[in-house]
């Protein structure tokens, strides 16, 4: 399979960009989550996508990957402002518009993106994600676990990031609390993702730290009864971050949405056990009407 790399300028910063596919077909942008890479996207998710007839777009935002980078523990940057970038970076690869998958804070990207820049939008898929912003108060949804809760208020002590070998653990041991308890931590696997990643991330420390200081901005739900997007909500059933009545109430929130729950999937990018599940459904979602 043929992929295109480039450095993509938009907004005053460089993204990195990888397509996969024809450019003639339906465009679909991949948008990671906070502290990952376009690497959460799996190239045989990819390929899976571009045998269904789909133009495919991955790309590292800001902090991440090979993408412009600021210093740890300081973003002079904002939710929106990543927001700006995924419609800079449609615009930049001359799309009239892309049907946009966001897991997580990448979801959030697509929330606002569908509000703020709708003619961009053709489509909307959102995974593992809770209605508005992350860091927005929901006294109507369950809370995280008591074991993820911990890990967001404990002081965080992070491995030295100049040993190679024990960030790829630390990376591995991050994701272990976010996976779905009735299905074995993939470990050998998630060891592999994360030597990728370590290997191609031009800031560790800053991917890893600064996606989790960003300013949401002011909350948006309220505003979600205006998205126009044809939209579809997956969500994992043992999700420990947004337990699963986060993705019921977003799907309810937004017009026509439908609603998938991801069995034995956590908070987690599509576990391969759900590819069968997942890829059908954002094609038949990003599909010409």
């Amino acid at each position: 399979m043929t992929i295109e790399q480039r450095m993509i300028k938009v907004n005053g910063v460089e993204l990195s960009t990888e397509s996969f596919g024809r450019p003639v077909d339906p465009a679909i942008l991949l948008v990671h989550g906070a502290g990952h890479s376009l690497l959460a996207w799996e190239e045989d998710f990819v390929q899976r996508l571009v045998a269904g007839g789909r133009y495919v777009i991955r790309y590292d935002s800001r902090d991440a990957g090979l993408s412009t980078n600021y210093p740890v523990g300081a973003p002079s940057y904002g939710l929106r402002d990543l927001v700006a970038d995924a419609a800079g970076l449609i615009d930049a690869l001359g799309l009239i518009d892309a049907h946009v998958v966001g897991m997580s804070q990448g979801a959030a990207v697509g929330q606002l993106l569908a509000l703020d820049h709708p003619g961009r939008v053709a489509s909307l898929t959102l995974a593992s994600s809770t209605p508005g912003g992350p860091g927005h108060e929901h006294s109507d949804l369950p809370q995280m676990s008591a074991e993820v809760q911990a890990l967001f208020t404990e002081e965080a002590t992070g491995p030295d990031w100049a040993d190679r070998t024990g960030v790829i653990e630390y990376l591995v041991e991050a994701e272990r609390p976010f996976a779905a308890a009735s299905r074995p931590f993939d470990e050998a696997g998630m060891r592999a993702v994360a030597t990728r990643v370590v290997d191609r991330t031009a800031n560790i420390a800053a991917q890893l730290t600064n996606p989790y200081l960003l300013d949401a901005g002011e909350p948006w739900r309220g505003r979600l009864g205006q998205i126009t997007a044809p939209t579809l909500v997956l969500h994992g059933a043992e999700d420990p971050l947004f337990p699963i009545e986060h993705g019921r109430a977003l799907a309810k929130e937004i017009p026509g949405a439908r609603f998938v729950a991801m069995e034995q999937t956590g908070h987690e990018v599509f576990p391969r056990a759900q590819w069968d599940t997942v890829i059908p459904a954002i094609l038949d979602h990003t599909k010409a009407s």
